[in-house]
């Protein structure tokens, strides 16, 4: 059985060429046992939060999201008005 239930997440290599990072993590994640699966899958949740807040923070920052939060603003506006 290859990957959580069953399902791979990485397309097919070529002929010689070797493993990638990726594919090796996705190796060493499906020898996990169900205890380990756990607390890896709850520490990613945590990584992934984080690396999400700093993009946001950073996008923010950067303007990006300028356009978004004024039009939330002025909905508000015409709600409350």
């Amino acid at each position: 059985m290859g990957g959580v239930l069953g399902v791979k997440y990485h397309l097919p290599k070529t002929q010689n060429e070797s493993m990638t990072e990726v594919e090796k993590l996705e190796k060493r994640i499906e020898g996990l046992s169900p205890e380990e699966l756990a607390k890896f899958r709850s520490w990613f949740i945590e990584f992934d939060a984080r690396a999400w807040d700093r993009q946001i923070e950073a996008d923010s920052k950067a303007g990006k999201l300028d356009r978004l939060v004024n039009s939330a603003l002025a909905d508000y506006d015409k709600i409350v008005s």
